[in-house]
């Protein structure tokens, strides 16, 4: 399983996903479906403007964790 980190760097920054897409023209659709995790394929552009606007690597954004780790 892949786990996005989205939300916890928002949180941490304390930004709103309209602060977000505002800044980085990324549809609001889309960045709400990485915060909640339904998201069922990600552009490799968009990983690329959140790695840019958050300053950070992919790792840091995505994460596969095993299954048995993702339900605890």
């Amino acid at each position: 399983m892949i786990r996005c980190h989205f939300a916890r760097l928002m949180g941490e920054r304390k930004l709103k996903i309209a602060d977000v897409a505002r800044d980085t023209g990324i549809n609001r659709g889309t960045l709400t479906r990485l915060y909640y995790e339904t998201a069922e394929r990600i552009e490799l552009e968009v990983l690329d403007q959140l790695c840019e606007y958050f300053q950070i690597d992919i790792s840091d954004l995505l994460e596969r964790v095993n299954s048995d780790q993702a339900s605890g």
